[in-house]
């Protein structure tokens, strides 16, 4: 199971255009955004935010520890095993998600995915291999899952913007781990921007992008 309680969502005060799907990170749940960041942070009000819940699963970096998890994460080094079965059910969420808004008259093109971390590194995957165009792709503090395996046939987003937001100072994530996503984006989509940020592994509301 890939999902646990039902998506918090964030309504549109006025006529609904856009939306956002914002994915968060490691051991967090939807709510700890929904609050902050939709309500006070942007005032779009044309967006509808979506923010998910992953279910608990053991995680082997944390040994085994039970915890909100879109994925297993074997390891934060770029040649750390994948949990190949657990990102594909994952991108599928995303996918579905992604189709629920087209089904309600949502363009791709006004639909955004983003997240944090590993939440974020599942946005850019889950958004490159989206069958149709998106209006942006964004990551913040996050990392390049399944890099050997794009573009493959994945043609839809090569010129979707991507915008990449990664902390300086970040020790659980290093900014070296932002510069390397950037630089593996580059070479299929040149419309990606990857911004320093002096703090943490953290959000500040500078990094906040909707296209």
């Amino acid at each position: 199971m890939v999902a646990g309680s039902d998506p918090v969502v964030v309504n549109p005060t006025e006529r609904h255009t856009a939306t956002l799907i914002f994915f968060h990170g490691l051991g967090e749940q939807g709510q700890m955004y929904s609050s902050d960041v939709a309500k006070t942070e942007l005032k779009l009000k044309y967006l509808k935010w979506i923010f998910p819940n992953a279910a608990h699963r053991k995680v082997s970096l944390n040994f085994g520890m039970n915890m909100p998890a879109w994925y297993d994460l074997f390891g934060l080094s770029p040649d750390v095993q994948e949990d190949d079965d657990g990102i594909a059910n994952a991108t599928k969420y995303v996918h579905d998600l992604i189709d629920a808004e087209i089904n309600a008259g949502i363009s791709a093109k006004r639909t955004v995915v983003g997240g944090f971390s590993t939440g974020g590194a599942l946005a850019l995957y889950a958004g490159l291999t989206y069958k149709e165009p998106l209006g942006a792709i964004v990551g913040l503090s996050s990392f390049l899952l399944q890099r050997n395996k794009l573009p493959g046939e994945h043609k839809a987003n090569l010129q979707t913007p991507i915008f990449l937001g990664h902390g300086t100072e970040d020790l659980l994530v290093p900014f070296t781990f932002g510069q390397l996503t950037a630089d593996a984006i580059k070479q299929f989509n040149p419309n990606v921007e990857l911004h320093s940020y002096p703090m943490d592994h953290n959000i500040c509301p500078q990094v906040v992008f909707i296209e």
